[in-house]
């Protein structure tokens, strides 16, 4: 783009912000077809700008414009969209992660549909991943999402993650946790691991130069077995996968105290919340 052009999409967008600031999506939209362009190159613009898109007027006061652009410009990688995946990827897709890689090898089954909130019957069958690009592409067309209908593995997680910003563990057991820990920690690329059992569920934060792959060593992670030994109910994937969330903004931002080296354990049976540190 020239700066004339540059400067006439500036003008543009200043031109059709409402309360000074926020940009609606039909003037996104307008400016896309105006000026030939995809819908993100837009939001990039319109935030470089100092214009908040519309859509994120409610993260104002929490995030500012240029976290805002922060995010968007993030590349962030799903490892997984089943239970904690499908929350994962449709709170990113609403809060403006610009760029999200997802991973799973499975379809839909029936026995998804009790929990995992991109399951329906209308897609019983249907890869995951799929289900889950589609999904993010509906909430946030500005957001531009990658789908690998693959197992995560130590051989190919250095292609799968490369140039993320950040890793979200969606996975469901713990040997293959601890591989995508690993990997994380030998890219150094900061990683969110969550669990769920039941009630229960863990939260833990691996930034660059830390190794968590201990705690899946000696079985401490909650896992596939306990997963399915204890069940795993709608609401408690809903709760880890906003902590995760939560989690990774502060970790892109580099904001607040994230949970490096220390353990969350959520007791929802009893509403208990525990902290604990490990080395």
């Amino acid at each position: 783009m020239t700066s004339v052009d540059a400067a006439n999409l500036r003008e543009f967008l200043t031109s059709r912000a409402e309360e000074d600031d926020l940009l609606p999506w039909s003037a996104q939209r307008e400016a896309a077809r105006r000026f030939d362009m995809e819908v993100r190159d837009v939001e990039v613009a319109a935030l470089e700008h100092g214009l908040m898109p519309m859509r994120y007027r409610r993260n104002r006061e929490t995030l500012s414009v240029s976290e805002q652009l922060v995010l968007f410009r993030s590349r962030v990688a799903v490892i997984g969209c089943g239970g904690l995946g499908g929350y994962l990827v449709e709170e990113l897709a609403r809060l403006g992660v610009g760029a999200l890689v997802l991973i799973d090898p499975d379809v839909f089954e029936e026995h998804n549909l009790n929990r995992q909130i991109l399951s329906s019957p209308a897609h019983l069958g249907r890869p995951k991943v799929e289900v889950a690009r589609e999904r993010a592409a509906e909430v946030n067309p500005a957001v531009s999402a990658i789908a690998h209908r693959i197992a995560f593995s130590r051989e190919n997680g250095a292609q799968l993650l490369a140039r993320s910003s950040a890793v979200l563990d969606g996975l469901d057991n713990f040997l293959a946790r601890r591989d995508l820990a690993a990997a994380c920690r030998e890219l150094s690329i900061p990683l969110v691991h969550g669990a769920i059992a039941g009630w229960y569920g863990q939260l833990t934060t691996q930034l660059p130069g830390q190794d968590i792959t201990p705690l899946f060593e000696t079985g401490s992670a909650q896992g596939e077995a306990g997963g399915r030994s204890l069940g795993n109910p709608s609401f408690t994937p809903a709760v880890v996968a906003s902590l995760q969330v939560a989690e990774l903004v502060k970790v892109l931002l580099g904001r607040g105290a994230p949970l490096a080296r220390k353990l969350l354990l959520l007791n929802l049976l009893d509403m208990q919340f525990e902290k604990i540190g490990y080395r």
